[in-house]
């Protein structure tokens, strides 16, 4: 009796899959994805201490399974062959003696003789005796019996191989593993060569089961705590490289919020150190480039200031002339008249171009300041007109009544400006209408000024008081909200490619035509004196023809006044945070 190759089967029911696995699945994959955005959604910590968990989590698992396995295959062959080699043995040692035909007794008691050796495993012996019949011996008729014995193996045992080189056995000892209420247990047989009995028996694995068990738990807190102690590296890891990034990001939102002198402290000599040390130098250079720039700026305000001041030494001057000249005109010699006129006219010219240019260097030095008083918006408008004899040539669509708490030399400049400027390029009749508005919420306040549409323009047109855009009753001063004026022409309207530039400084819609009666600082001014206040002016193009000027400010400025620093050009007094613009 030799040895022979393990043999063996198991049968397993299979499991019928229900319809709700697709959607299950589909659910799955849904969660799964919603789970992948979220982590991309989440901080750089979380996903470090998440990213170090996994593969910590892959590699613990990993050397858990392969040392499991490789636990238990060796618990189980050294058992085995242990069970197995005691068995054949036993066999061979307790069959040795009987009768080629032994009595059900000498078979029970080899059964026993061999069960009870030191591997303590059930022994069933069958046999024939001399009268034919077929005898079984077993020590435990609860365990180990015919019925209880597999099939599959008791065909093996039973087989009869032919015996030559390879094979010099007819017979081999065959075993599987199989499990009886619950527990694993060693089934093996085998057949006597030469004639005898045939063995099976039947050892436990309890015992090694509990063992691969404990094993199996103490792997798994072994990947517990393998996945905690992952975690902690990664927080300290994530600390460790977070703390330089989350020190640039802090020094960058300095550098942009205007603090040029924020510089990093630098350790170490690793990647984060180099860009620690580039920030610095970018930083230096940056603050280098804007001191040379501001300098260059207000030497070039300077020089503005100084030249506007010098020439109104000799404008007023040369005014003085130039009104003697106007006055005796009639009396000069028709050849001359001409040439004095042309003189006049540009005296005027240089002399309004050299106070825009001192009202512009005020608003680039930050000194300009508002005088604040209750203007009767209505009766400013028809000041405005009437002191510049436009009266015959705007419409006046406003209710007198209207009061606002605004500077009213500022507001007159405003007005000047844009309806002067509808006059000069656009068409009449030039009409001017004076509405109150909810105050405008930060939000939708337009990204660049000049950006209202045409449709929006003539909503608010169509809508009077009393409609949905004026939901303020007219002809009474209102704390809050905001007083909305819009000049309009008839004239041809703004090319589109200019209406982002309308109220650059010096700026001409036509290159071709540099000389004009404008000096392109008009808007430009009544732009900053709208700043100042808080508000701003747009510019578009209304449907029916014809552009559209929208001044917007508050019924009240007062709340930019509460400050003694000048206004900066965004309305604001010096200093105070982007909370304090309409």
């Amino acid at each position: 009796m030799t040895a022979g190759t393990p043999h063996g089967g198991g049968s397993g029911e299979g499991e019928q899959g229900t319809g709700d696995g697709g959607v299950s699945g589909g659910r799955l994959v849904r969660l799964l994805r919603r789970a992948a955005g979220l982590l991309r959604l989440t901080s750089l910590r979380l996903r470090l201490v998440v990213v170090f968990a996994l593969v910590a989590l892959t590699a613990a698992v990993s050397a858990s399974g392969i040392a499991y396995w490789l636990n238990r295959n060796t618990v189980l062959d050294r058992t085995q062959n242990a069970a197995l080699k005691d068995f054949r043995k036993s066999l061979e040692d307790s069959t040795h003696s009987l009768p080629l035909r032994p009595r059900c007794s000498e078979l029970q008691d080899a059964a026993r003789q061999m069960a009870a050796g030191p591997q303590n495993y059930t022994v069933l012996l069958i046999g024939v005796d001399s009268a034919g019949k077929e005898c079984a011996a077993t020590t435990d008729k609860t365990l180990l019996t015919l019925q209880t014995i597999p099939q599959s193996l008791r065909n093996a045992v039973d087989q009869v191989r032919p015996v030559d080189e390879n094979n010099l056995s007819a017979h081999h000892l065959y075993w599987q593993r199989n499990e009886v209420r619950g527990v694993p247990y060693l089934v093996a047989g085998a057949k006597v060569i030469g004639g005898g009995p045939t063995g099976y028996m039947m050892k436990s694995l309890a015992t090694e089961r509990q063992d691969l068990t404990s094993l199996g738990w103490s792997l798994g807190i072994a990947t517990a705590l393998a996945l905690v102690g992952s975690a902690l590296l990664a927080q300290a890891a994530a600390t460790t490289v977070l703390r330089p990034v989350q020190r640039l990001g802090y020094a960058a939102r300095q550098l942009g919020e205007g603090r040029l002198d924020t510089r990093l402290r630098v350790t170490g000599t690793d990647e984060l150190a180099d860009l620690s040390r580039t920030f610095n130098r970018t930083a230096e250079r940056l603050q280098q480039r804007v001191e040379e720039l501001s300098g260059r700026e207000a030497a070039s305000r300077r020089f503005v200031a100084d030249m506007s001041h010098e020439l109104r030494t000799p404008l007023t001057a040369i005014t003085a002339v130039t009104e003697v000249l106007e006055e005796e005109a009639d009396s000069l010699d028709p050849m001359i008249a001409p040439a004095v006129q042309l003189v006049v006219s540009e005296t005027r010219r240089l002399n309004d171009l050299v106070e825009n240019l001192m009202e512009v260097t005020r608003f680039d030095a930050g000194t300009a300041r508002l005088v604040l008083d209750y203007v009767d918006v209505a009766d400013q408008v028809t000041a405005c007109i009437d002191a510049r004899a436009w009266l015959d040539a705007v419409e006046l669509d406003a209710d007198r009544g209207t009061m606002a708490r605004l500077d009213p030399r500022r507001l007159d400049v405003i007005l000047a400006n844009l309806i002067g400027n509808a006059l000069k390029h656009g068409g009449s009749p030039v009409r001017v209408s004076v509405r109150t508005e909810p105050a405008e919420p930060a939000a939708a306040e337009p990204a660049a000024d000049g950006a209202e549409s045409a449709q929006q323009v003539a909503v608010a047109e169509e809508a009077g008081p009393g409609g949905d855009a004026d939901p303020f009753e007219q002809g009474r001063e209102l704390a809050g909200g905001q007083l909305v004026i819009r000049v309009r022409d008839h004239g041809p309207g703004i090319p589109e490619e200019v209406l982002p530039h309308v109220f650059d400084r010096f700026y001409k819609a036509s290159a071709s035509r540099p000389r004009s009666e404008g000096s392109g600082l008009g808007l430009s001014i009544a732009q900053e004196n709208a700043h100042i206040h808080g508000g701003r002016i747009s510019a578009a193009n209304h449907p029916e023809g014809g552009a559209v000027f929208t001044l917007r400010l508050p019924m009240d400025a007062s709340r930019l006044t509460d400050s003694d620093e000048p206004a900066d050009r965004g309305g604001r007094p010096t200093g105070e945070g982007p909370e304090g613009r309409r």
